[in-house]
C-alpha cells in the first residue's frame, strides 16, 4: 500500500504533519421519486386565497371608486326637495322588477286608453328572482334588496371581466378596461341601479370566461341563465357558437360537450317567452307587450338612422345631440377592435349586443344603457391607454370617469324621460 500524503503546517519554530481531512459522509438515502401517476400535494388553502385576494384587489378597489363617485356626483345633481338618492336609483325599471319581486307576475295583458295593464310579463325573470330571494334570506325590504343584488352582481362582473382581460390581454389592458367599463362610460350608473344589466353582465362576463377556459357545460348554463335575464342573451349564444367552431377547426374532433353546451344555452330566453305565451294564453304576447308599452319592435335600424338624420342636421337638444356622437364613437370603437386581433367570441358578443340596441325601434334615450354591457368597443381604448405613458393615461382615466358619471347622474336627475 503506497503511503498517505502528509501536509505540513507550520506553527510557530516547529514543524508537525496532520493528516488531510475528509469531509463527512451524507448517510442519508436519497429522496425517492414519486412513482408514475401520483398527484403532488398542490399549494395550501392558505396560499390559494392570498392568491385569490391579490387577485380581487384591484377589481374590488375599482367598485369601491365606482360607488363614490357616482354616488357622490349624483347627490350634488340631485335637485332639492324631490326623490333622494335611493329613491333615483330605484327609479323607472327599477319600480317593475320591485313589483314583480314582491307581488309576481300578471295573469294577462292589455292596453287600453288607461295604460298598459300586464306589462310587467316585458320584464324577465331571473333579476327579480334575486331580489326575493335576498329579500326572503336577509329580511330586507324589496326595495334594498333589489340594490344589493345588482351591487353584488357588479362585484362579481368585475372580477370576471378583469380575470378574462387579464388573460387575453394582460394586466395594465384589463385594468383600464374595467375603470372604462364602470366609470367611464355615460350610462354606466345603472349598474348600481335596481336594473338587470349588472346581473346581465355578471352572468355574460363568467360565460365568456368559462368559454375561454374551456368549461363548457359551465358556461351553458351561464348562458341560459343570461338567456332568463335579458333577451340580449343571444349575443352569449353566438359568441359559444363561434367557440365551438373554433374548437372544432383547431383540433379536428368534437366531444359531446360542447354541442350539449350550445344546445343548453339555447334554453333560457325561448322557456321564458313560451312561459307567458301560456300564461296569457296568447302566441306572441311578450313581443306585443314590447312594442304597445314601449314601441319596440324588430325594424333593422331604420329608426335609429332617421334618429341619426335628423339629430344631426336639424336637432337642437344637446342630449340627442351627445347621444349620437356617442353611440357614433362607440360604433367606430366596435369595427376598431374588429382590426385589433380581439378574441372572436368576445368580438361576435360584443357585436350582437351593439346589433341588436340599435336594430330596435326603442327609446333614443336609453341606447346607452342598452349598450353599457357590450364590452366590444372598450377594448381598442384600453389597449390604447395600456401602450401611453401613466402620466397620460391617468389623466385620461380621471376625465373619462368624471364625464361618464356626471352624464349618468344628469340623465337620471335632469332628464324628464326614462333612461
Amino acid at each position: 500500500m503506497p503511503p498517505q500524503p502528509r501536509l505540513a503546517v507550520t506553527d510557530g519554530p516547529t514543524e508537525r504533519a496532520v493528516p488531510p481531512r475528509v469531509p463527512p459522509q451524507n448517510t442519508e438515502p436519497p429522496p425517492q421519486a414519486a412513482p408514475p401517476g401520483t398527484v403532488l400535494p398542490g399549494p395550501t388553502a392558505r396560499k390559494r386565497w392570498n392568491r385569490a385576494a391579490r387577485a380581487s384587489g384591484f377589481p374590488l378597489a375599482v367598485y369601491g371608486a365606482t360607488l363614490l363617485l357616482h354616488l357622490a356626483m349624483l347627490a350634488v345633481m340631485n335637485p332639492p326637495g324631490g326623490p333622494g338618492v335611493r329613491d333615483r336609483l330605484l327609479s323607472w325599471d327599477g319600480q317593475w322588477f320591485v313589483a314583480i319581486a314582491r307581488a309576481g307576475y300578471s295573469h294577462d295583458s292589455a292596453f287600453t286608453a288607461d295604460g298598459l295593464s300586464g306589462g310587467d310579463l316585458a320584464f324577465f325573470p331571473a333579476y327579480p328572482f334575486l331580489v326575493r330571494a335576498v329579500h326572503a334570506m336577509t329580511g330586507l325590504d324589496h326595495r334594498s334588496a333589489a340594490l344589493v343584488v345588482s351591487h353584488l352582481a357588479l362585484t362579481v362582473a368585475l372580477l370576471c371581466v378583469h380575470r378574462l382581460l387579464l388573460d387575453l390581454y394582460g394586466r395594465r389592458t384589463a385594468r383600464i378596461a374595467l375603470v372604462l367599463l364602470a366609470c367611464a362610460q355615460p350610462m354606466a350608473l345603472v349598474f348600481l341601479m335596481a336594473y338587470s344589466e349588472s346581473l346581465f353582465l355578471a352572468l355574460a362576463s363568467a360565460a365568456l370566461l368559462a368559454v375561454h377556459r374551456r368549461a363548457w357545460l359551465t358556461a351553458g348554463v351561464l348562458v341560459l341563465l343570461a338567456g332568463l335575464t335579458r333577451p340580449v342573451a343571444v349575443a352569449l349564444v353566438a359568441a359559444l357558437a363561434v367557440a365551438v367552431v373554433l374548437r372544432l377547426r383547431g383540433t379536428g374532433r368534437m366531444s359531446w360537450r360542447p354541442p350539449a353546451a350550445l344546445v343548453l344555452a339555447s334554453c333560457g330566453t325561448p322557456a321564458y317567452l313560451v312561459w307567458v305565451d301560456r300564461r296569457t294564453g296568447r302566441p306572441g304576447t311578450w313581443f306585443a307587450i314590447q312594442e304597445a308599452g314601449w314601441g319596440t319592435r324588430w325594424d333593422n335600424g331604420a329608426t335609429f338612422v332617421d334618429f341619426l338624420v335628423k339629430t344631426l342636421t336639424r336637432g337642437d337638444g344637446w342630449v340627442p345631440v351627445s347621444t349620437a356622437l356617442l353611440v357614433l364613437a362607440l360604433l367606430a370603437g366596435t369595427m376598431a377592435a374588429w382590426c385589433d386581433e380581439i378574441w372572436p367570441p368576445l368580438a361576435v358578443y360584443g357585436t350582437v349586443i351593439v346589433i341588436t340596441a340599435l336594430g330596435q325601434s326603442n327609446f333614443y334615450h336609453s341606447k346607452l344603457r342598452l349598450l353599457t354591457i357590450a364590452l366590444v368597443f372598450l377594448i381598442p381604448a384600453a389597449r390604447a391607454l395600456a401602450r401611453a405613458r401613466t402620466g397620460t393615461a391617468v389623466a385620461t382615466l380621471t376625465a373619462a370617469a368624471l364625464f361618464g358619471s356626471w352624464y349618468g347622474a344628469y340623465m337620471l336627475t335632469t332628464w324628464r324621460y326614462a333612461i
